[in-house]
C-alpha cells in the first residue's frame, strides 16, 4: 500500500492535534500554566462552563488557574478523538474525564467531571493551536465542594 503525500500530511496533522489536547491536560495536571501558550493562540476564546465566553489567553489561563490551583491534584483524561482537517483550519472533539482531589474539602476529597471538548484550531508557525474551545459537561460525581476554594 502506498500513501500519498496529502494523506501523510493529514495523518501528521491529526496526530499533532491530538497532541495539543494531551498537552492541555498535562498543563492542567502539572499546573504548568505557561504550557497553555503552546495550546492556545494568544487571542483564543473559550467557553469553559463559566458564565461568559473567555477572550484571550490570559483570561483562559486565569479561569483554569482559579479552578485548579487550590487542588491537591487533578487528572484529566481525554479519548475518542475526532479530527477534521481542512487546510490550515481544523475541528477536534474528544471526551474527557477529570478527577479533582482536595483532601481538606468538607464532605470528601473527590470530584469528577465528565464531558467533551469541542475545539476549533488553526495552524501557526509553532504548530496547531486552539482558537476556540468549548467544554460541554455531561455529568459530574462526588463532592462539588472540592471544586471551590475555601
Amino acid at each position: 500500500m502506498t500513501i500519498s503525500e496529502a494523506e501523510l500530511r493529514t495523518l501528521l496533522d491529526e496526530r499533532d492535534i491530538v497532541n495539543v489536547a494531551s498537552r492541555y491536560c498535562r498543563a492542567l495536571d502539572t499546573k504548568d500554566w505557561s504550557l497553555l501558550g503552546d495550546v492556545f493562540i494568544p487571542d483564543a476564546t473559550a467557553n469553559l462552563s463559566s458564565p461568559k465566553v473567555l477572550v484571550g489567553l490570559d483570561a483562559i489561563v486565569g479561569r483554569i488557574r482559579n479552578a485548579l490551583e487550590h487542588l491537591d491534584d487533578s487528572q484529566h483524561l481525554v479519548g475518542n478523538h475526532e479530527v477534521d482537517v481542512d487546510g490550515d483550519a481544523a475541528t477536534h472533539r474528544c471526551y474527557l474525564q477529570a478527577q479533582h482531589v482536595r483532601e481538606a474539602a468538607p464532605g470528601g476529597p473527590n470530584y469528577i467531571v465528565a464531558g467533551r471538548y469541542e475545539d476549533e484550531l488553526v495552524r501557526t508557525e509553532g504548530g496547531w493551536r486552539i482558537a476556540h474551545r468549548t467544554l460541554v459537561v455531561m455529568w459530574t460525581d462526588g463532592n462539588i465542594s472540592v471544586a471551590h476554594p475555601d
